[in-house]
């Protein structure tokens, strides 16, 4: 099984891991929303797609959706207090860093610029975002935003990150047009917010030549 396997047919793997290992599916959740939201060099993982298809097992009441709303919440806000910290502690260092097999130089630079336009915002916004969401914890660490004010947007955007996706595949995942074309609603959930972060990312690239 390939990373583009898993997220591209993560309905199909998560209810075969639930079939075989019922609750232990939680940890599983809670570990790969913690690692993408908190641990920068792992930008890929499928978290809008993922909170998708677990609101959908949920409507059909393979798992809880309380228990995993409060969970996935839990790993979301964690993880970006997780990334923040690891940003502040790095500091103006990062801006020296290169490009490498741990570090996306150019996801770094936009999620920066991104952060640069919008501020605190920039937090609850790049929680719909793949990519961008691992980055702008980190980055709004090395710009040192207080912890308080980090944490506010960090608790808002997590709420409606986990809490909305999650409760849209609840009431629509289980649609048979929406299974039936649920790999395309995937690569639209990826392709469209990163298109979007790079454009804006190019735009204020001119803006500053």
């Amino acid at each position: 099984m390939t990373l583009l396997d898993f997220i591209l047919h993560v309905d199909k793997h998560l209810e075969v891991f639930v079939q075989s290992y019922g609750a232990w599916v939680y940890a599983l959740l809670f570990l790969i929303i913690f690692v993408e939201t908190g641990v920068v060099v792992m930008p890929f993982l499928p978290g809008d797609s993922l909170l998708f298809v677990v609101g959908a097992m949920c409507g059909v009441g393979l798992m809880s959706y309380p228990v995993s709303v409060g969970l996935l919440l839990a790993a979301a806000i964690l993880g970006n207090q997780s990334n923040y910290t690891i940003g502040r502690f790095f500091g103006p260092k990062v801006f020296q860093w290169e490009d490498s097999r741990w570090f996306n130089k150019k996801a770094f630079d936009q999620a920066h610029a991104f952060y640069e336009k919008y501020g605190g915002i920039t937090i609850v916004a790049a929680r719909f975002m793949p990519f961008l969401r691992t980055f702008a914890p980190f980055v709004a660490g090395v710009a040192q935003m207080t912890r308080s004010r980090f944490s506010f947007y960090d608790v808002l955007g997590g709420t409606l990150w986990v809490g909305g996706i999650v409760t849209v595949g609840y009431f629509f995942g289980n649609i048979p047009w929406v299974k039936m074309h649920l790999d395309k609603i995937i690569w639209a959930m990826i392709l469209i917010p990163g298109l979007v972060v790079l454009f804006g990312a190019l735009k204020s690239r001119k803006k500053s030549v």
